[in-house]
């Protein structure tokens, strides 16, 4: 388990961080005739924003760079 928190730390980051911003965006902006998909619902602002948030903070994550040996 603390593997995976240490691998995924970023992502982790960025859900929670999403989160908040779309609930707050939801709470503070919204939508107030309901036609608007994603800030109609509080739900569906979070979601959005939890996935926006892990797709942003995944990219700042470094792959180990992977070597390969020539074979001569």
């Amino acid at each position: 388990m603390n593997q995976f928190i240490q691998k995924y730390k970023l992502t982790l980051i960025g859900i929670v961080l999403g989160s908040i911003a779309g609930y707050a965006y939801y709470y503070f902006v919204g939508c107030n005739s309901g036609t608007c998909a994603i800030t109609s619902k509080p739900i569906n602002s979070t979601v959005y924003g939890a996935l926006m948030g892990a797709l942003i903070f995944s990219s700042f994550n470094k792959q180990p760079i992977k070597k390969e040996q020539n074979e001569n």
